[in-house]
C-alpha cells in the first residue's frame, strides 16, 4: 500500500500484518510499522513507483491487493491557489494512484486475481472551501476506479473507493472543540470516526467476502455524505 509511515494509512497496514498478511508499505520517508517490509518511494516518480514494486515483488511476491493511500493537501482560497499547489496535489493523489494501480494490475490480470483499493474522502463529493485542488483529486478517484473496474472486471480484478469522512486522527486532533463540535452537528451518527471503522472497510473490500463488489463508493463518514 501507498502512504503507509503513518495515520489512516499506517493502521491500514498494522491491521492487514495482524490478520497474518504479507504486507508493504510505501512513503517518501521508507518508514513502517513493525513487521510491515517499508519501502522510500515518492509516487509522482514513476521510476521510484516501479523499482518499490520491483522490490516488494522480490520480497512478498505478486501484489494480489492495492491499497492506494498516499496523499497531501495545499489547502488555501482558489484566489491564493498558485500552479504549484494545484498541480502537487494532483500528481501526488490522482496521479500517482494511477500509477501504482497501472503497474499493479498487469500481474493480477495475468493471475485472475486482484483487489484494487482508492483511499479518496466525503470531500470529493462534497466539496470544501479552500480544498478545490484535494477536492478534485480525491473525485477523480472515482472515475478512475469505476473505469478500472469495467477494464479489468472479467479477469477478477476488482476496484473499488472507499471514502472516509472526519476520523480521529492526528489531523483532526489539533481542531479546536468548538470546531469539532460543529462537524458533529452535520454528521447523523454525531460523532467523528475512528480509524478502525475505515480499516475494517478496507479489509472487507480486500476480502473473499466482496469478491462480487467493483466499481463502488464505500462512504466511511457517518452519514455526512449520503446521497452524493
Amino acid at each position: 500500500m501507498t502512504g503507509g509511515s503513518r495515520g489512516i494509512g499506517r493502521a491500514i497496514a498494522e491491521r492487514f500484518a495482524a490478520a497474518g498478511h504479507k504486507v508493504a508499505t510505501t512513503s517518501r520517508s521508507g518508514e513502517a510499522p513493525t513487521g510491515v517490509l517499508g519501502v522510500e518511494c515518492d509516487v509522482t516518480d514513476a521510476g521510484q513507483v516501479d523499482a518499490a514494486f520491483a522490490q516488494v515483488e522480490q520480497a512478498n511476491g505478486p501484489v494480489e491487493v492495492l491499497i492506494a493511500n498516499a496523499g497531501i493537501t495545499k489547502d488555501t482560497l482558489v484566489l491564493r491557489m498558485s500552479d504549484e499547489d494545484w498541480q502537487s496535489v494532483i500528481d501526488t493523489n490522482l496521479t500517482g494512484s494511477f500509477r501504482v494501480a497501472k503497474r499493479a494490475v498487469r500481474p493480477m490480470i495475468r493471475n485472475r486475481f486482484g483487489r484494487i483499493i482508492f483511499i479518496s474522502s466525503v470531500v470529493g463529493m462534497l466539496g470544501s472551501a479552500g480544498q478545490v485542488n484535494y477536492a478534485a483529486s480525491k473525485t477523480g478517484l472515482v472515475g478512475l476506479a469505476r473505469s478500472l473496474a469495467r477494464e479489468v472486471g472479467s479477469r477478477g480484478v476488482t476496484a473499488n473507493v472507499v471514502a472516509p469522512g472526519f476520523i480521529e486522527t492526528d489531523m483532526t486532533a489539533v481542531l479546536s472543540d468548538e470546531l469539532v463540535a460543529e462537524y458533529k452537528k452535520q454528521i447523523p451518527l454525531g460523532r467523528l470516526g475512528a480509524v478502525d471503522d475505515v480499516t475494517a472497510a478496507v479489509e472487507f473490500l480486500a476480502s473473499d467476502s466482496a469478491g462480487y463488489i467493483t466499481g463502488a463508493q464505500i462512504p466511511v463518514d457517518g452519514g455526512i455524505g449520503m446521497g452524493h
